[in-house]
Order: structure tokens, then sequence, then C-alpha cells
């Protein structure tokens, strides 16, 4: 697959030609920085850890030349950020066995610019190699522009490739906004409670974050441990590491559905919950 920008890559742990790194895929996950892979789709990382017939194939959309930077990093320029972040994903990729790595290396506005489809005809190609069976992006209810822009990319793509290969599960999960306030029965639940000592090895790896005054690792797993231990008041807890997610497959299997009504309809059933709560006691 020929990439985009000049220093777009695929890579891969076990160095295999990117084509077959992507063409194995299974589980993917497309995050708009360095490190949100490893917060947002934990559960597609550890499904497929150590196993022979399942692939995580992580890609990042965005160059990581806006990443706040403080410490020993604080005096870099935005292209010394920007290596830095490559290798500090490059070193998660590894730590948990990802089939590969796609680094498309976009400027954040380009992706934030809705008119501007040069992202999603790529990701149609490489959604059409890859042909994952689960996908993890960003939620819509992310408060993060560059996060929002990513998911209405994705699935735009993933609406221009034919439905026999579409993923048969999409899921939009938490890292700038959590989704507590979902209701219970629409929540999916991701439990992301395996292989911890990888769970942790993964955000640790994102020094220029972390000694930069962003602890991602530390509020990542409060964030799953919150998440168990507040998920049912009258029940015992099932998992003590617990990730949110709205399913946005229907998004991709009809797409006759509007995006925006689709993600508001959340939150419209969210306040009639609240309300039917305080009405029985006001």
């Amino acid at each position: 697959m020929k990439l985009n920008n000049p220093k777009a890559e695929i890579w891969s742990p076990d160095e295999v030609d990117g084509d077959i790194a992507i063409k194995r895929t299974t589980h993917m996950a497309i995050g708009a920085h360095q490190d949100d892979l490893e917060i947002m789709a934990y559960h597609g990382i550890d499904a497929c850890f150590n196993q022979e017939n399942m692939h995580f194939f992580g890609c990042v959309v965005t160059n990581g030349s806006g990443s706040p930077r403080d410490n020993k990093f604080k005096d870099y320029t935005d292209e010394e950020m920007m290596d830095v972040r490559r290798e500090e994903q490059k070193k998660a990729a590894l730590i948990g066995g990802y089939g590969g790595l796609a680094l498309l290396d976009y400027p954040s506005s380009v992706v934030k610019d809705k008119s501007d489809e040069t992202l999603v005809n790529e990701l149609v190609e490489l959604l059409t190699l890859a042909k994952p069976k689960v996908l993890y992006t960003h939620n819509p209810a992310d408060k993060h522009d560059t996060h929002v822009a990513v998911f209405a990319k994705v699935i735009k793509a993933i609406r221009k490739l034919p439905k026999a290969i579409r993923p048969s599960q999409v899921y939009g999960t938490e890292v700038w906004r959590n989704l507590d306030w979902v209701n219970d029965d629409e929540k999916v639940y991701l439990d992301v409670s395996g292989h911890p000592q990888i769970a942790k090895e993964l955000l640790e790896v994102f020094e220029s974050q972390i000694i930069g005054g962003k602890r991602y690792d530390l509020a990542t797993a409060g964030r799953r441990l919150a998440n168990a231990t507040f998920n049912a008041s009258h029940a015992v807890d099932t998992t003590n590491s617990l990730a949110y997610a709205i399913d946005l497959t229907p998004l991709v299997m009809d797409d006759s559905i509007d995006i925006k009504e689709y993600v508001t309809a959340y939150i419209d059933r969210f306040q009639k919950d609240v309300l039917s709560r305080l009405n029985k006691v006001i």
C-alpha cells in the first residue's frame, strides 16, 4: 500500500512486509494520536496478544506535532516531538505484540477539515486490505475535536466499502470523555482486565507525555477500575478493569442513518433517564 504523506509508514514488530501485516488483521483501531490506541483499544490488543490466528493492527492518524511538552522535552521542536512520539508508538506496538502499525502522519488541521477527503480515501484503501472483523475508534461524544474528526472520517470511509467487507463490530471508545453517562442498557461493556502488566507497560512507554505532565498511565487505569466498581450499584464486581463503548455498528450497516441524530439520540435517552429518576422523588 502506498501512503499519502512522505513520512508515513507501515511498521510491524516482526518485520513482515507491510501488506502482509495489514492483511492478517482481525482487530483494528484507528485513533488520532500516539497513545490513543493503548487507551481506547486495549480490549482488542489484549484479545490478540500471543494469539496465532488473531492480529491487532493499530492506525495513528496524526503526526504528534502538537503534543504538550515539559521537563526534558520542553524545548523540543515540533519535528523532534514527532520523532519521539513515533518511536514511543513503535515501542508500544512491540510490547503489545501488534500485528502491524500504520503511522499516517497527517497534521490535525487536515483531519479536522470536513471538506478534505484525503484521509477518508486513504482509510478506504487500508480497510479494504485489512478487512478487520472488529474495529475500535473514538466515540462521537468525545470532547477533543481531532478525535471527533477521526470518528467522522472512519465512518465515512467504512461507508465507502462494499458491505461484504465492512467490520461486523465497530466500537466508539473512551479517551477524552468517559461514557459512564450512557444508559446502562446501551453501553458496550469491554472487559480489559487481561494481562494487566502489559496494559500498564503500554502506557508507561509514552515517556514524553508522562514526565511532560500528563499521567495517562494512572488516569487510564483509574478510569477502568472506576468503571468496574461503579458499574452496578446492587451487584458485586465481575471484573476489576472495564472500558465502555458506544456501538457504532448500525452506522456502518445502514448508510441511511444520520450520524448526528444517532449520536444525539443517546444524549436524549440519557436526559429522559435522569428526568424519570427525578420525577420519582420530586
